[in-house]
C-alpha cells in the first residue's frame, strides 16, 4: 500500500496505536481515502487542528454520521478540543437539527467521555434565566446579525410570530448565550450544521453572512468547507460554497 507518511502520521495522532480492519478488507479504498482526507485535505490550508475538529464534529452531527462521530470524538480530544466544547457543540445542534436527530449523538458523547474517565455532568454553562432569556437572546442576535434584529422577536404574522419569539428566547437565549464557546465558534458550528444537513440554503446564506460580520471571513469559511468535504461529499460542499459566495456579495 502507498499511504503517505504524512497521512500515516496524522492518523496515528488521531488514533494512537489503532489499525483499521479496513486495511485488510478494503485496502485500495483506505489508501485513497487516507491520502486524501489526512494528507491532501489537511495540507490545503492553515486551519488549526482544534478548529478543524470542531467543524468536523458539527458536520457529522449535521449529516447524521453517528458511527464516524463516535470514532472522531477521541480524535478531537487528542487534538485538544475540550469536553466542554464538545458538549456545547452537541447542545447547540438541537436548535438546528432537532432533538430527534441529536439524541443519539448526546448518548454517544456521554458514553465516550465516560469511557475516557471524564466525570459528568460538566460545569454548568447556562448564562440566562427563564426570566431574561428572551432579552439576552435578542442581544445575541443583534450582536451577531445587526441592529435590525432588535425587534425581530415580535415581527411577522400573528399566527406564526411565536416562532420568531422562540428563535430569540430558545435558539439564541438558551444556547448562544452559554459559556464554553464564543460567538465566532458558535456561528462556525451553525454554518457546519446547516451545510451538512442540506436543504437549508437560505439559512446557510444568512449564517455565512453572520459569520463574516463577526470575523469569520470568506477565506475562513472556505477553509471550513474544504476540511469538511470528506465527511459530507461534494454536492453539499459546493452548495455551501455557493452560499458563501452569495453572502460575500452583500
Amino acid at each position: 500500500m502507498a499511504i503517505t507518511e504524512k497521512a500515516k502520521a496524522y492518523h496515528e495522532k488521531m488514533f494512537p496505536g489503532y489499525q483499521s480492519k479496513f486495511l485488510e478488507t478494503d485496502p485500495e479504498f483506505i489508501e485513497r481515502f487516507d491520502n486524501f482526507a489526512f494528507d491532501e485535505v489537511i495540507s490545503q490550508d492553515d486551519l488549526d487542528d482544534r478548529t478543524r475538529f470542531m467543524a468536523i464534529l458539527a458536520t457529522l452531527l449535521g449529516c447524521q454520521g453517528t458511527d464516524e462521530f463516535r470514532a472522531m470524538l477521541p480524535a478531537a480530544l487528542n487534538f485538544d478540543v475540550t469536553p466542554m466544547e464538545i458538549k456545547e457543540i452537541v447542545y447547540q445542534a438541537v436548535a438546528y437539527l432537532g432533538i430527534g436527530r441529536v439524541f443519539p449523538f448526546l448518548k454517544i458523547t456521554n458514553e465516550v467521555l465516560t469511557e475516557k474517565g471524564i466525570k459528568l455532568p460538566l460545569e454548568p454553562q447556562a448564562a440566562t434565566t427563564m426570566e431574561n432569556r428572551r432579552e439576552a437572546g435578542t442581544q445575541a442576535q443583534v450582536d451577531i446579525f445587526g441592529e435590525h434584529m432588535r425587534d425581530f422577536w415580535k415581527s411577522g404574522p400573528e399566527e406564526s410570530r411565536h416562532i420568531n419569539h422562540w428563535l430569540a428566547d430558545n435558539c439564541f437565549g438558551d444556547y448562544y448565550t452559554r459559556g464554553g464557546l464564543d460567538y465566532k465558534q458558535r456561528e462556525m458550528i451553525t454554518f457546519c450544521f446547516l451545510a451538512a444537513q442540506g436543504g437549508c440554503e437560505p439559512q446557510l446564506t444568512s449564517h455565512a453572512a453572520a459569520n463574516m460580520r463577526i470575523g469569520n471571513d470568506k477565506g475562513f469559511l472556505i477553509k471550513v468547507i474544504s476540511q469538511c468535504l470528506s465527511y459530507i461529499g461534494y454536492p453539499r460542499s459546493l452548495n455551501a460554497l455557493r452560499c458563501v459566495n452569495e453572502a460575500a456579495k452583500g
